[in-house]
């Protein structure tokens, strides 16, 4: 067996194709235009290369886009005084502080500034509160990616045994609410799952997600997913990005997975696209409720 490619860059491009004539719409309609900024402290160039495609998946759909860049000399104070700028500015939509911030600032401070109805990101705690109780306002970017391709590719997950490898507030926590939900805005096919959620501290790892009909690496770890932690036929989701000297790989062991799985997405070229293009959905979102 040699598993299918789950490919979420070209799902991307597409999703972003109907976005665009969503966001003509709301320009027509509202005669203003969906506003995504972000904010970048430091130089850190992997979150350099992030905020560029941000903007450029901005551009290719219509949005408009700012990048404040701060010194990474920036204090706390500084940073939260310019994210109560953005809350206040009625022309900005969505406000992304790019993570992560450097160590001496409180990650949780930062982002819990920001006005909840512009933090497209979803990680505010009114936004995670809506999540738990199954009545999101914006749905977190990369957990609706997963969602998407599994939609796109006809995947269902509904009765059936979902293992997520890691416990993250970002991506581990929420896909968990949302696989094991009742209900699905993209169907009941994408909810009903039976969701086991692991993490570094879980005994016999590989006897866990040995047992998965769907299981989703997002634990941060280069190839810790390898062929004999997969149950033959099973579907592979990897939302790890690693960068190693080789170049971008994920959590997965792509080469020795994809000859037991049946389907698999790669790195890159699979959740991280994605990441983008729900990211743009939510910032349009956010302009619409705006202007309700």
């Amino acid at each position: 067996m040699t598993a299918q490619l789950l490919d979420g860059k070209t799902l991307a491009r597409e999703l972003q194709d109907s976005m665009r004539e969503k966001v003509d719409r709301f320009r027509q309609r509202h005669g203003a235009v969906p506003k995504l900024t972000a904010v970048l402290v430091g130089e850190d160039p992997a979150s350099q290369v992030y905020v560029r495609n941000k903007q450029q998946a901005c551009e290719r759909v219509g949005l408009a886009s700012d990048l404040i860049r701060l010194d990474a000399a920036t204090t706390e104070d500084q940073l939260l005084a310019c994210v109560m700028r953005l809350n206040a500015d009625p022309a900005v939509h969505g406000i992304l502080v790019q993570l992560p911030l450097p160590s001496r600032m409180s990650a949780n401070r930062v982002l819990d500034a920001i006005d909840p109805r512009k933090d497209v990101d979803a990680f505010h705690p009114e936004n995670v509160g809506l999540l738990s109780q199954g009545r999101p306002r914006f749905l977190p970017c990369t957990p609706h990616g997963v969602l998407q391709i599994l939609h796109r590719y006809g995947l269902s997950v509904a009765g059936k045994r979902v293992v997520i490898v890691g416990r993250s507030d970002i991506v581990g926590r929420p896909l968990s609410l949302l696989l094991g939900a009742k209900d699905s805005h993209l169907g009941p096919d994408l909810c009903n799952a039976t969701v086991t959620v692991c993490h570094s501290r879980t005994p016999d790892l590989a006897a866990v997600t040995a047992e998965a009909d769907v299981l989703i690496a997002a634990i941060g770890r280069a190839k810790l997913i390898d062929a004999r932690m997969v149950r033959p036929g099973a579907v592979v989701v990897d939302v790890g990005i690693n960068r190693l000297e080789s170049g971008l790989v994920g959590d997965v062991d792509f080469e020795s997975v994809r000859e037991v799985a049946s389907h698999l997405t790669p790195v890159p070229g699979g959740i991280g696209p994605l990441t983008v293009a729900m990211l743009l959905h939510n910032t349009l979102h956010a302009a619409e409720l705006a202007h309700a």
